[in-house]
Protein backbone atom coordinates (compact mmCIF):
# COMPACT_ATOMS: atom_id res chain seq x y z
CA UNK A 1 0.00 0.00 0.00
CA UNK A 2 1.73 3.46 -1.16
CA UNK A 3 1.53 6.57 1.21
CA UNK A 4 -1.18 8.61 -0.31
CA UNK A 5 -3.79 5.41 0.12
CA UNK A 6 -2.48 4.86 3.69
CA UNK A 7 -2.80 8.91 4.32
CA UNK A 8 -6.15 8.63 2.67
CA UNK A 9 -9.45 9.61 5.15
CA UNK A 10 -12.09 7.41 4.99
CA UNK A 11 -13.94 8.58 7.94
CA UNK A 12 -13.56 11.28 10.68
CA UNK A 13 -15.45 13.43 13.81
CA UNK A 14 -15.41 12.99 17.47
CA UNK A 15 -15.68 9.73 19.38
CA UNK A 16 -15.15 9.74 23.00
CA UNK A 17 -12.51 6.92 24.23
CA UNK A 18 -11.56 5.61 27.43
CA UNK A 19 -7.98 5.62 28.40
CA UNK A 20 -5.90 2.78 29.08
CA UNK A 21 -4.42 3.61 32.49
CA UNK A 22 -6.94 6.02 33.73
CA UNK A 23 -10.13 4.55 32.66
CA UNK A 24 -11.59 7.89 32.36
CA UNK A 25 -13.67 9.43 29.10
CA UNK A 26 -12.48 12.07 26.57
CA UNK A 27 -13.87 13.38 23.54
CA UNK A 28 -11.05 12.58 20.56
CA UNK A 29 -11.06 13.47 16.78
CA UNK A 30 -10.75 10.11 15.15
CA UNK A 31 -9.28 9.95 11.38
CA UNK A 32 -9.90 6.47 10.25
CA UNK A 33 -7.32 5.87 7.37
CA UNK A 34 -6.98 2.16 4.96
CA UNK A 35 -4.85 0.31 8.04
CA UNK A 36 -5.11 2.51 11.09
CA UNK A 37 -7.45 4.96 13.40
CA UNK A 38 -5.46 7.88 14.61
CA UNK A 39 -7.03 10.10 17.39
CA UNK A 40 -6.24 14.39 18.28
CA UNK A 41 -7.00 16.48 20.86
CA UNK A 42 -8.72 19.43 20.74
CA UNK A 43 -7.03 21.92 22.98
CA UNK A 44 -9.04 25.29 23.05
CA UNK A 45 -10.97 25.23 19.92
CA UNK A 46 -8.69 23.69 17.66
CA UNK A 47 -7.41 20.42 16.85
CA UNK A 48 -4.01 19.46 18.25
CA UNK A 49 -1.32 19.36 14.98
CA UNK A 50 -0.36 16.01 16.41
CA UNK A 51 -2.21 13.09 16.86
CA UNK A 52 -2.24 11.22 20.53
CA UNK A 53 -2.37 7.84 19.56
CA UNK A 54 -2.84 5.30 16.49
CA UNK A 55 -4.51 1.92 16.25
CA UNK A 56 -3.55 -0.41 13.94
CA UNK A 57 -6.41 -2.16 12.51
CA UNK A 58 -4.40 -5.58 10.73
CA UNK A 59 -6.70 -8.44 12.16
CA UNK A 60 -8.61 -6.27 14.80
CA UNK A 61 -11.84 -7.24 16.46
CA UNK A 62 -15.04 -4.97 16.22
CA UNK A 63 -17.52 -5.78 18.82
CA UNK A 64 -20.92 -3.62 18.17
CA UNK A 65 -22.70 -3.19 20.36
CA UNK A 66 -20.81 -3.26 23.36
CA UNK A 67 -23.24 -3.52 26.46
CA UNK A 68 -21.34 -3.83 29.46
CA UNK A 69 -20.97 -0.34 30.38
CA UNK A 70 -24.45 -0.18 32.12
CA UNK A 71 -24.64 4.27 31.45
CA UNK A 72 -23.24 4.24 27.79
CA UNK A 73 -24.87 2.07 25.22
CA UNK A 74 -23.15 3.17 22.11
CA UNK A 75 -19.59 1.77 23.14
CA UNK A 76 -18.16 -0.13 20.46
CA UNK A 77 -15.16 -2.34 21.21
CA UNK A 78 -11.81 -2.49 19.18
CA UNK A 79 -9.45 -5.38 19.79
CA UNK A 80 -5.84 -5.52 18.01
CA UNK A 81 -4.02 -8.11 17.09
CA UNK A 82 -2.00 -7.98 20.37
CA UNK A 83 -4.96 -8.15 22.26
CA UNK A 84 -4.82 -4.71 23.22
CA UNK A 85 -9.11 -3.42 23.79
CA UNK A 86 -10.32 0.13 22.84
CA UNK A 87 -13.14 1.32 23.80
CA UNK A 88 -15.60 4.15 21.83
CA UNK A 89 -18.24 5.60 22.54
CA UNK A 90 -20.13 7.45 19.48
CA UNK A 91 -22.74 9.83 19.92
CA UNK A 92 -26.02 7.91 18.24
CA UNK A 93 -27.04 4.28 17.41
CA UNK A 94 -26.53 5.21 13.88
CA UNK A 95 -23.03 6.60 14.04
CA UNK A 96 -21.82 3.59 16.42
CA UNK A 97 -22.86 1.14 13.74
CA UNK A 98 -22.00 3.19 11.04
CA UNK A 99 -17.90 3.59 12.40
CA UNK A 100 -18.26 0.05 13.03
CA UNK A 101 -19.48 -1.05 9.87
CA UNK A 102 -16.19 1.18 8.08
CA UNK A 103 -13.63 -0.27 10.74
CA UNK A 104 -14.73 -3.65 9.87
CA UNK A 105 -15.03 -3.20 6.26
CA UNK A 106 -11.19 -1.34 6.50
CA UNK A 107 -10.15 -4.62 8.42
CA UNK A 108 -11.66 -7.16 6.20
CA UNK A 109 -9.61 -5.17 2.86
CA UNK A 110 -6.32 -5.71 5.07
CA UNK A 111 -6.99 -9.15 5.45
CA UNK A 112 -8.36 -9.50 1.75
CA UNK A 113 -4.52 -7.73 0.44
CA UNK A 114 -2.95 -10.28 2.93
CA UNK A 115 -4.60 -13.16 1.33
CA UNK A 116 -4.36 -12.19 -2.08
CA UNK A 117 -8.33 -12.43 -3.11
CA UNK A 118 -11.14 -10.61 -2.18
CA UNK A 119 -13.49 -11.68 1.06
CA UNK A 120 -17.04 -11.63 0.73
CA UNK A 121 -18.21 -8.73 3.37
CA UNK A 122 -21.58 -10.52 3.48
CA UNK A 123 -22.18 -13.02 6.25
CA UNK A 124 -23.21 -16.56 5.53
CA UNK A 125 -24.74 -17.62 8.11
CA UNK A 126 -28.58 -18.26 7.81
CA UNK A 127 -30.76 -17.80 10.16
CA UNK A 128 -31.08 -19.34 13.13
CA UNK A 129 -34.48 -18.21 14.49
CA UNK A 130 -36.71 -21.57 14.04
CA UNK A 131 -34.44 -22.86 16.81
CA UNK A 132 -34.62 -20.35 19.30
CA UNK A 133 -36.78 -21.24 22.45
CA UNK A 134 -38.51 -18.04 23.41
CA UNK A 135 -38.81 -19.00 26.84
CA UNK A 136 -35.19 -19.86 27.51
CA UNK A 137 -34.84 -16.25 25.60
CA UNK A 138 -36.90 -14.63 28.08
CA UNK A 139 -35.12 -16.18 31.27
CA UNK A 140 -32.08 -15.05 29.51
CA UNK A 141 -33.45 -11.28 29.50
CA UNK A 142 -34.40 -11.53 32.94
CA UNK A 143 -30.98 -12.69 34.46
CA UNK A 144 -30.04 -10.07 37.10
CA UNK A 145 -26.09 -10.15 35.96
CA UNK A 146 -26.35 -10.34 31.96
CA UNK A 147 -30.48 -9.85 31.28
CA UNK A 148 -31.18 -6.50 29.88
CA UNK A 149 -31.08 -3.55 32.45
CA UNK A 150 -34.05 -2.05 33.32
CA UNK A 151 -34.24 1.82 33.65
CA UNK A 152 -36.43 5.08 34.07
CA UNK A 153 -37.18 6.54 30.08
CA UNK A 154 -39.63 9.48 29.22
CA UNK A 155 -42.36 10.05 26.69
CA UNK A 156 -44.74 13.02 26.29
CA UNK A 157 -43.83 14.55 29.91
CA UNK A 158 -44.74 11.26 31.53
CA UNK A 159 -41.52 9.03 33.35
CA UNK A 160 -41.36 5.30 33.05
CA UNK A 161 -40.09 3.12 35.00
CA UNK A 162 -38.50 -0.28 34.39
CA UNK A 163 -38.74 -0.51 31.03
CA UNK A 164 -36.41 -0.38 28.48
CA UNK A 165 -36.22 0.90 24.69
CA UNK A 166 -36.44 -0.91 21.37
CA UNK A 167 -32.96 0.00 20.23
CA UNK A 168 -31.86 -2.08 23.49
CA UNK A 169 -33.89 -5.01 23.09
CA UNK A 170 -31.98 -5.37 19.79
CA UNK A 171 -28.67 -4.59 20.38
CA UNK A 172 -28.76 -6.71 23.73
CA UNK A 173 -29.89 -9.35 21.43
CA UNK A 174 -27.46 -8.62 19.24
CA UNK A 175 -24.31 -8.44 21.41
CA UNK A 176 -25.64 -11.70 23.70
CA UNK A 177 -25.07 -13.77 19.76
CA UNK A 178 -29.20 -14.67 20.11
CA UNK A 179 -29.35 -12.76 16.26
CA UNK A 180 -26.48 -12.31 13.68
CA UNK A 181 -27.81 -9.14 12.33
CA UNK A 182 -30.33 -6.40 13.99
CA UNK A 183 -32.97 -7.74 11.15
CA UNK A 184 -33.17 -10.84 12.86
CA UNK A 185 -33.07 -9.58 15.90
CA UNK A 186 -36.03 -7.13 15.33
CA UNK A 187 -38.05 -10.28 13.85
CA UNK A 188 -37.21 -12.35 17.64
CA UNK A 189 -38.65 -9.18 19.35
CA UNK A 190 -41.41 -9.53 17.44
CA UNK A 191 -42.55 -12.54 18.25
CA UNK A 192 -42.04 -11.96 21.83
CA UNK A 193 -43.97 -9.31 21.53
CA UNK A 194 -46.56 -11.76 20.13
CA UNK A 195 -46.38 -14.32 22.23
CA UNK A 196 -47.20 -11.61 25.20
CA UNK A 197 -43.83 -12.09 26.67
CA UNK A 198 -43.28 -8.07 26.13
CA UNK A 199 -45.69 -6.01 25.73
CA UNK A 200 -45.79 -2.17 25.09
CA UNK A 201 -45.10 0.76 27.27
CA UNK A 202 -45.84 4.68 25.97
CA UNK A 203 -47.92 5.79 23.13
CA UNK A 204 -44.74 5.53 20.57
CA UNK A 205 -44.60 1.27 20.53
CA UNK A 206 -47.86 1.14 20.32
CA UNK A 207 -48.62 3.51 17.54
CA UNK A 208 -45.84 1.31 15.80
CA UNK A 209 -47.36 -1.87 16.81
CA UNK A 210 -50.84 -0.64 15.39
CA UNK A 211 -49.49 0.07 12.04
CA UNK A 212 -46.79 -2.21 11.80
CA UNK A 213 -46.60 -4.95 9.40
CA UNK A 214 -47.26 -8.33 11.29
CA UNK A 215 -42.96 -9.12 11.06
CA UNK A 216 -42.13 -5.58 11.92
CA UNK A 217 -44.50 -5.04 15.41
CA UNK A 218 -41.47 -4.29 17.42
CA UNK A 219 -39.25 -1.14 16.47
CA UNK A 220 -35.40 -0.81 16.56
CA UNK A 221 -36.10 2.52 17.78
CA UNK A 222 -34.59 4.64 20.95
CA UNK A 223 -38.07 6.45 21.88
CA UNK A 224 -40.28 2.97 21.56
CA UNK A 225 -41.06 1.80 25.02
CA UNK A 226 -41.38 -2.07 26.11
CA UNK A 227 -41.49 -3.71 29.58
CA UNK A 228 -42.00 -7.08 30.50
CA UNK A 229 -45.81 -8.64 30.60
CA UNK A 230 -47.95 -7.98 33.77
CA UNK A 231 -48.55 -11.34 33.61
CA UNK A 232 -45.18 -12.88 34.03
CA UNK A 233 -43.05 -12.84 37.24
CA UNK A 234 -40.88 -9.95 36.72
CA UNK A 235 -37.94 -7.63 38.39
CA UNK A 236 -40.19 -4.29 38.31
CA UNK A 237 -43.30 -3.66 37.42
CA UNK A 238 -43.36 -0.17 34.67
CA UNK A 239 -44.51 2.96 36.53
CA UNK A 240 -45.61 5.96 35.27
CA UNK A 241 -45.58 9.53 36.81
CA UNK A 242 -46.04 13.01 35.13
CA UNK A 243 -43.19 15.38 35.87
CA UNK A 244 -42.94 18.96 34.75
CA UNK A 245 -39.23 18.72 34.67
CA UNK A 246 -39.23 16.21 32.55
CA UNK A 247 -41.39 17.66 29.91
CA UNK A 248 -38.66 19.59 27.83
CA UNK A 249 -36.53 15.91 27.41
CA UNK A 250 -39.56 14.42 26.26
CA UNK A 251 -39.92 15.77 23.11
CA UNK A 252 -39.04 13.87 19.94
CA UNK A 253 -35.51 13.79 19.16
CA UNK A 254 -34.72 15.40 16.01
CA UNK A 255 -30.61 15.65 15.93
CA UNK A 256 -27.87 14.33 18.15
CA UNK A 257 -24.07 14.95 17.75
CA UNK A 258 -20.78 16.28 19.23
CA UNK A 259 -20.30 20.08 18.94
CA UNK A 260 -18.03 22.42 21.02
CA UNK A 261 -19.50 24.99 23.52
CA UNK A 262 -17.43 28.05 24.87
CA UNK A 263 -18.06 27.74 28.31
CA UNK A 264 -19.68 31.08 30.06
CA UNK A 265 -17.36 32.10 32.89
CA UNK A 266 -14.03 30.72 31.87
CA UNK A 267 -14.60 30.74 28.00
CA UNK A 268 -12.79 27.60 27.15
CA UNK A 269 -14.11 25.24 25.11
CA UNK A 270 -15.37 21.79 25.71
CA UNK A 271 -17.33 18.72 23.25
CA UNK A 272 -20.14 18.42 24.47
CA UNK A 273 -23.18 15.75 23.28
CA UNK A 274 -26.17 18.06 21.97
CA UNK A 275 -29.60 17.11 21.42
CA UNK A 276 -32.28 18.80 19.40
CA UNK A 277 -35.81 17.94 21.08
CA UNK A 278 -39.63 19.30 19.20
CA UNK A 279 -42.64 19.54 20.80
CA UNK A 280 -41.41 20.81 22.99
CA UNK A 281 -38.55 22.57 21.15
CA UNK A 282 -35.27 22.54 23.27
CA UNK A 283 -31.74 22.05 22.74
CA UNK A 284 -29.43 20.59 25.66
CA UNK A 285 -26.03 19.41 25.93
CA UNK A 286 -24.06 16.93 28.03
CA UNK A 287 -20.86 16.13 29.17
CA UNK A 288 -19.44 13.03 27.35
CA UNK A 289 -16.44 12.01 29.70
CA UNK A 290 -19.41 12.03 32.30
CA UNK A 291 -21.46 8.21 33.03
CA UNK A 292 -24.55 10.75 34.30
CA UNK A 293 -27.45 10.62 31.40
CA UNK A 294 -28.71 13.92 32.73
CA UNK A 295 -27.92 16.85 30.47
CA UNK A 296 -25.42 19.71 31.55
CA UNK A 297 -27.27 22.25 30.55
CA UNK A 298 -30.11 23.23 28.15
CA UNK A 299 -32.92 25.84 27.08
CA UNK A 300 -36.03 27.04 24.89
CA UNK A 301 -35.57 27.57 21.85
CA UNK A 302 -38.50 29.57 21.50
CA UNK A 303 -38.00 32.90 20.77
CA UNK A 304 -34.30 32.31 19.93
CA UNK A 305 -32.23 33.95 17.73
CA UNK A 306 -29.02 31.78 15.58
CA UNK A 307 -26.52 33.21 13.04
CA UNK A 308 -23.69 31.44 11.71
CA UNK A 309 -19.93 33.85 12.62
CA UNK A 310 -18.11 34.86 9.74
CA UNK A 311 -14.48 32.76 10.26
CA UNK A 312 -12.52 35.16 9.17
CA UNK A 313 -10.71 36.19 12.59
CA UNK A 314 -12.28 36.25 16.26
CA UNK A 315 -15.95 37.21 16.24
CA UNK A 316 -16.13 39.37 19.74
CA UNK A 317 -17.46 37.48 22.02
CA UNK A 318 -15.55 34.40 21.36
CA UNK A 319 -11.92 33.49 22.74
CA UNK A 320 -8.86 30.64 21.68
CA UNK A 321 -7.19 29.56 19.30
CA UNK A 322 -10.56 28.53 17.03
CA UNK A 323 -10.50 26.41 13.98
CA UNK A 324 -13.99 27.74 12.49
CA UNK A 325 -17.70 26.74 11.59
CA UNK A 326 -18.80 28.89 14.52
CA UNK A 327 -22.58 29.94 15.38
CA UNK A 328 -24.01 31.78 17.79
CA UNK A 329 -27.37 31.33 19.56
CA UNK A 330 -29.18 34.13 21.98
CA UNK A 331 -32.10 32.88 23.60
CA UNK A 332 -35.09 34.74 24.43
CA UNK A 333 -33.34 35.89 28.10
CA UNK A 334 -30.29 37.23 26.53
CA UNK A 335 -27.91 34.38 26.81
CA UNK A 336 -25.64 34.31 24.52
CA UNK A 337 -24.19 30.27 23.56
CA UNK A 338 -21.05 30.15 20.83
CA UNK A 339 -20.42 26.73 19.55
CA UNK A 340 -18.11 25.37 17.42
CA UNK A 341 -18.90 22.23 14.63
CA UNK A 342 -16.44 20.27 13.27
CA UNK A 343 -16.78 20.69 9.32
CA UNK A 344 -19.05 23.86 7.65
CA UNK A 345 -21.41 21.07 6.51
CA UNK A 346 -22.15 20.16 9.81
CA UNK A 347 -22.57 23.98 11.34
CA UNK A 348 -25.08 24.58 8.27
CA UNK A 349 -27.15 20.72 9.10
CA UNK A 350 -27.36 22.40 12.99
CA UNK A 351 -28.29 25.61 12.03
CA UNK A 352 -30.90 24.79 9.68
CA UNK A 353 -32.09 22.09 11.91
CA UNK A 354 -32.56 24.40 14.83
CA UNK A 355 -34.39 27.22 12.87
CA UNK A 356 -36.74 24.76 12.15
CA UNK A 357 -37.80 24.93 16.07
CA UNK A 358 -37.78 28.33 16.64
Amino acid sequence: MDTDKKNLVLREGFLVKRGHIVHNWKARWFMLTPDKLLYYKYEGGKRDSCQRGKILLKDSVITCPFLEYENRPLVFKLQTKHGVDHFLEACSREERDEWAADIRATVNKLQATDNGKLMNQKDPAESRLHNINLSKVLDSMYDVHSGIKLSNHVEQGSNYSNCFSGSAVVDWLVFMQLTLTRVEAVTLASALLEEGFLRTVGLRSVEGLRTAGLSEQFMDDSTALYGFSDSLKKRGSVKAERSLSAVELSGKVIKRGYLLKQGHRRKNWKVRLFVLRSEPAFLHYYDPTKDDITPVGGFSLRGCLISSLDDNGVPSGVKGNIQGNLFKIITKSDTRYFIQAPTHQEKMEWIDAIREQT
